[in-house]
């Protein structure tokens, strides 16, 4: 079953980037306390993702913050240093935290795995985002097809917080 307002997030190991280089992290410990915003891309460097999902949080992050949001967060089935490099490329600093999830164990708990097997990407993640408070979705925007950017937009986000 897919992810649904009123669930808990799904608590996986997942990979973010530090100054001592890769490190593990559970999705529990920064995603799990306070109002948290998450959004989910199909892959870092993908036209979506890097043209419209990711500037949108970086250019509207600090409005989204403002809101009393404790975190922004970005998780995508890709390694620590991908996800990294993306960061750096669209220049979020502290503002959204990367998260890798580079065997789709979160996409797969939650419900959210995207098979882009077709397109030479293997199991990605549907694009969605959500608004958590204390580690339970509050509110749930999935794209009705997985991939589109609307739905699950910074714009979008903005409109329930």
């Amino acid at each position: 079953m897919p992810l649904a307002v009123g669930d808990s997030i799904p608590n996986v190991k997942l990979m973010t980037m530090t100054s001592e280089g890769p490190s593990p992290i559970h999705s529990e410990d920064v995603l799990g306390a306070g109002n948290v915003v998450l959004f989910a891309v199909p892959g870092a460097f993908t036209p979506g993702c890097s043209q419209q999902h990711l500037p949108g949080y970086v250019s509207r992050a600090d409005e989204i913050l403002a809101k009393g949001v404790d975190r922004i967060a970005c998780i995508a089935v890709n390694d620590a240093f991908v996800m990294d490099a993306w960061g750096q490329a669209n220049d979020v600093g502290d503002r959204i935290l990367m998260l890798g999830d580079p065997d789709a164990e979160f996409a797969a708990a939650a419900g959210m795995e995207l098979d882009a097997s077709s397109f030479g990407l293997g199991t990605r993640s549907l694009r969605y985002a959500a608004i958590l408070d204390d580690g339970v979705v509050r509110d749930l925007f999935l794209e009705d097809d997985g991939v589109s950017v609307a739905a699950s937009s910074a714009d979008a986000v903005l409109t329930k917080l």
